[in-house]
């Protein structure tokens, strides 16, 4: 029964990343679209707002690829269970990455939409921008704790190691 349900619940992150991969390329193709559409058919007063609109929309599937990416790395192709501390870390930090690039992206898609339209609107974008850098530096720290972390455990586990060791050869 285990063995089923484990089979079970891969097959079913493997169809929800093909679903965000398909729903990403989705995006990606109308926004082309609408590019396209905006450089050879409608108003050359709305295409730079299409064009943001476009690369955000762009950007967003960029990322929702690279967490489908992840779901078939981490859940189908891998055990469930993080082995290490160092595995841990690197797979918090790939999200991470992911997300910090993604609102910053967003946030200077929208300064350069705020810019075009009303100043008075640049506080979302500039937020955005402040909360992505905050969230690298909130990772940095989390990266220079996990490392001191693991270094400790590390030596610990070699000196348990070396202890049980010298304790058989007596």
């Amino acid at each position: 029964m285990k063995n089923f349900c484990e089979k079970s619940l891969t097959y079913i992150h493997f169809m929800a990343a093909i679903t965000l991969i398909f729903i990403a390329l989705i995006t990606i193709l109308w926004s082309t679209y609408e590019i396209v559409e905006g450089v050879f058919l409608s108003d050359r007063g709305q295409f730079i707002p299409v064009v943001l609109q476009s690369v955000g929309a762009i950007i967003i599937a960029a990322a929702i690829i690279d967490v489908a990416q992840y779901m078939v790395e981490e859940d189908v192709f891998q055990e469930k269970e993080l082995r290490n501390p160092e595995e841990a870390r690197k797979t918090i930090t790939k999200i991470m990455v992911i997300i910090s690039i993604a609102v910053s992206i967003e946030g200077l898609v929208y300064i350069f939409k705020a810019g075009t339209e009303n100043l008075e609107m640049l506080i979302y974008p500039a937020s955005l921008i402040f909360v992505s850098s905050l969230s690298i530096v909130a990772l940095g720290i989390y990266q220079k704790l996990s490392v001191s972390i693991e270094r400790t455990t590390g030596s610990n586990a070699v000196l348990e190691a070396d202890d049980e060791e010298s304790n058989k050869s007596r």
